[in-house]
């Protein structure tokens, strides 16, 4: 596997709190698949859980070098924990067609949080 590119990124969860409270699940449904939705409900506080997925959905984009333009959405991205809690994701839409272009085969993500900050860095490789 080769190292096509790197992205990282760090998000007050105050922040998000502020987009909960005023926006709620008109917020969620436009940042966050069905899946990652229903995962969060689990949560007494979900505000760091929903920052850490902004933050890599963040540094996502970073590794495809696109910002926010074109068809791109924020559900093109898909972050999925295992049994374990290891993270995955699955990129569908725009996304997935601009890391088929660049070459990504796949994407490593670590994500981390406290009560007041969530970080995230992603990896993206390629075939040899």
């Amino acid at each position: 596997m080769t190292i096509i590119s790197q992205g990282i990124d760090l998000v007050e969860c105050a922040r998000i709190s502020g987009l909960l409270d005023r926006h709620g699940d008109r917020f969620q449904k436009r940042v966050l698949t069905t899946a990652e939705r229903a995962r969060f409900a689990a949560y007494r506080d979900p505000v760091p859980h929903v920052a850490g997925r902004f933050a890599a959905k963040e540094a996502i984009l970073k590794v495809l070098g696109t910002g926010w333009r074109g068809q791109i959405t924020w559900t093109d991205m898909e972050i999925l924990n295992d049994a374990a809690g290891k993270p995955s994701v699955v990129l569908t839409g725009e996304c997935a067609r601009v890391a088929e272009q660049l070459g990504i085969d796949r994407i490593l993500i670590s994500i981390t949080h406290t009560k007041d900050h969530a970080a995230a860095t992603a990896i993206a490789l390629g075939k040899d």
